[in-house]
């Protein structure tokens, strides 16, 4: 995974670990069912107006709304509501990293030894976190919040599976379809008029802490979030870009310490710096892995050394060439990705 792309994968973890913070302030003046409908209506209606419809199977589409959209906002938004930290919920959602990777590896995805202990210290560290904040928490909240994380692996691996010629217009119409199901899920549970009527309060008491809390989460969140989350989807496995939401706990509990006035101790802090450090790690290729070249994508076994050598034979070596084969792999999609 090249540099660049690591560094648009942490500023997601920023994006989202901040969008935590902007439930917590949108849930005061909002339904949480209604608030987790209004972020996608807040896209979905220029999205149809003005964004062409992606070039992907509509039934990948429709498991990235289901999973991304439906099940993962709107359960957490109701976990946090009735009772789930917000610094908490950072962290018990990130099980969605272990559940793509399992997910993944049933569609004949691998990972390396490598990222698996990479994984398996960063879960250590979001375990440490979730095991000291989980001393208030009731049983609700966190199956909610599970089920949330299980419903964004569904969308990882929707995305990756569809490979949208355009990953942010696939983001942007994936807002379309969570309104409808969302919006019907607040009216049988919270009222079919509550949310409307907060709605309107918001807009005309001149307080517009509520209107920019929605904003964030709708604009951050899905527009440049999503975007730049199934870009790097789009080029890499889903086990090598999965890690990297390991780090939205980190912000998140950062955030809520400053914001919300939730005390740091020194084990959250061990706890936080073992997730960064386990995603370093996994998402991190070993000396030898970099020299044999990059792996195979998913599905396609490698190649022979008798093959690799007739390919060498017919290609001569450029002048940017640094290894023996480099027609293969995530790398050349990314440089691909780059020329178009």
């Amino acid at each position: 995974m090249s540099v660049r792309d690591r560094l648009l994968a942490c500023f997601v973890a920023v994006l989202w670990g901040l969008n935590f913070l902007a439930v917590r302030i949108g849930l005061d003046y909002y339904p949480p069912v209604f608030l987790s409908a209004m972020r996608f209506v807040v896209v979905a209606v220029p999205v149809i107006l003005f964004v062409p419809r992606p070039k992907v199977p509509l039934r990948w589409l429709l498991v990235y709304g289901l999973g991304f959209g439906v099940i993962q906002f709107g359960l957490l938004f109701l976990a946090i509501d009735i009772g789930m930290p917000s610094g908490q919920a950072s962290v018990v959602v990130q099980a969605a990293a272990p559940f793509t990777m399992l997910l993944g590896l049933l569609l004949g995805e691998r990972i390396s030894r490598r990222q698996a202990g990479g994984i398996v210290l960063a879960v250590a560290g979001m375990s440490a976190i979730a095991v000291e904040r989980a001393q208030d928490a009731a049983l609700l909240p966190l199956v909610l919040t599970l089920v949330a994380a299980f419903g964004w692996a569904m969308g990882n691996i929707a995305s990756r599976q569809a490979r949208p010629d355009h990953p942010l217009r696939f983001a942007l119409w994936m807002c379309v379809l969570p309104p409808i199901p969302l919006l019907g899920l607040s009216a049988a549970l919270e009222g079919p008029t509550a949310g409307w009527r907060a709605l309107g309060d918001s807009l005309t008491s001149g307080d517009l802490t509520g209107p920019v809390a929605l904003l964030y989460t709708a604009l951050a969140g899905s527009v440049v979030g999503s975007g730049i989350w199934n870009t790097l989807m789009k080029r890499y496995e889903a086990g090598t870009v999965a890690p990297f939401s390991m780090l939205v706990p980190v912000v998140a509990v950062a955030v809520a310490t400053i914001w919300l006035d939730e005390r740091l101790t020194l084990w959250s802090a061990v706890s936080g710096a073992a997730v960064v450090l386990g995603v370093l790690v996994g998402t991190t290729r070993s000396r030898a892995a970099r020299e044999a070249g990059p792996p195979p994508a998913a599905g396609r076994p490698p190649k022979a050394p008798a093959e690799r050598g007739r390919m060498l034979r017919r290609r001569p070596p450029g002048p940017g060439d640094t290894g023996p084969d480099q027609s293969d792999g995530p790398a050349s999609a990314v440089q691909n990705t780059q020329r178009s």
